[in-house]
């Protein structure tokens, strides 16, 4: 049996017949881009997390630079935000000629830390940006204080949190701006590139609206008062979306359900680390993220054992050469650094079955030599690895 991190062809056939004509609709009518489908998309994304606005984008990162740009953001300003991300956070902040500022994060969560945002504030800040990594919401309310005692802007980065929420508030609907990736393995994922942007300032919003489509007047083609990007969403895009996003709930209540399933068949593993979710918070498991002392060598057993599983990141982003300019070197994260080198993603999507999770749960018992036996654990003979990434190898990844 061969287990996927994803699984996106399950889920179409699940869906089928709605998706199939949803498409059809858009190919009859036509509206490839922008067009009806996806304001009934941004109208239903708007309503499901209660906010005024939604803007669709053409993916993830362009969600983030847009919004920056919107907000006024670019040369000599600094935006704080975390090393442990997917590279399209930094990049949408070198994009608009700002710089990132970095702070790490916490050993637990993964989240930034926002008792260490206030150290780096200077003049020149202009905004936090918050990720929700791996479906898990960033301690909100600290962040939210400090950015208001410096009057910052808050760009919520959900890209993997769609659904994840925070004291009972929805990710993205806590900061000025929230900005959302629809990339086709995301817990709400289109079938191609796609992105949204919500917020409840309709200023901000019409401004979104201008960017993203070269800085036109909304209904006035060919008038350019700013600009712009070419960051339209497709139609096609839209119309999928708005097929899947009734499911958004029931899907992550099976992500949560496969997580305590694995926390159950896991949770006597010696030094293995689950994944942590706050009293504050409601996870959405985007991914399920664990950490081993020999990262590489469980990715192996697994790979052997037709079991897929990822890791989400190997390097800090400080450490990669395209953000050496930014000054920071080994050491300077060592929370994010040590996480990097442990951290491995088991598979993890809504239509798992049972018999596929308890197969994942069997793989990794064996790979790390514990067996699964009446009476509790059975330690087995199986040869302890000494771990193949290290502290060298990243010194070495950052000075390449």
């Amino acid at each position: 049996m061969h287990i996927p991190m994803v699984d996106l062809h399950v889920q179409y056939e699940a869906i089928k017949s709605q998706i199939d004509a949803a498409i059809a609709n858009v190919l009859d009518s036509c509206a490839f881009i922008l067009g009806p489908e996806v304001t009934r998309f941004e109208q239903a994304f708007a309503d499901y997390h209660q906010v005024s606005e939604c803007v669709a984008v053409s993916n993830g990162s362009d969600a983030v630079k847009v919004t920056l740009r919107a907000l006024g953001i670019g040369k000599d300003d600094e935006v704080i935000t975390t090393p442990h991300t997917f590279g399209a956070t930094l990049e949408a902040i070198c994009h608009v000629g700002a710089r990132p500022v970095l702070v790490d994060i916490d050993a637990d969560l993964y989240t930034m830390r926002p008792d260490q945002i206030e150290d780096v504030v200077t003049e020149r800040t202009k905004a936090i940006i918050p990720v929700h990594i791996y479906g898990h919401p960033v301690d909100m309310d600290p962040l939210r204080s400090i950015a208001e005692r410096h009057n910052l802007f808050v760009v919520e980065d959900a890209a993997q949190a769609h659904g994840a929420t925070y004291k009972g508030r929805l990710v993205g609907t806590i900061g000025d701006a929230g900005c959302f990736s629809f990339y086709p393995g995301k817990n709400l994922g289109a079938y191609g590139d796609a992105g949204g942007i919500i917020t409840n300032n309709p200023e901000l919003a019409e401004k979104l609206r201008m960017l993203r489509n070269h800085g036109q007047l909304p209904g006035g083609k060919f008038s350019y008062p700013r600009v712009g990007y070419n960051s339209r969403m497709d139609g096609l895009q839209g119309a999928v979306l708005s097929v899947k996003l009734p499911y958004l709930k029931e899907w992550n209540d099976s992500r949560r359900e496969h997580a305590d399933r694995y926390r159950t068949g896991l949770s006597d593993l010696p030094g293995v680390k689950l994944p942590v979710e706050s009293d504050s918070a409601a996870h959405v498991y985007h991914l399920f993220v664990l950490e081993v002392d020999d990262r590489d060598g469980l990715c192996e057993s697994l790979n052997a054992a037709g079991v897929s599983c990822g890791v989400q990141y190997p390097h800090p982003l400080h450490l990669a050469p395209a953000y050496a300019h930014l000054g920071y070197k080994l050491g300077d994260f060592p929370v994010c650094e040590a996480a990097c080198q442990r951290i491995v993603s088991l598979p993890m999507y809504p239509e798992l079955t049972g018999q596929q999770i308890e197969t994942v749960i069997d793989a990794v018992r064996r790979a790390l030599g514990a067996e699964r036996a009446r009476g509790g654990l059975r330690v087995t003979k199986t040869q302890v690895r000494i771990p193949s990434v290290d502290t060298n190898a990243i010194a070495d990844i950052a000075a390449a």
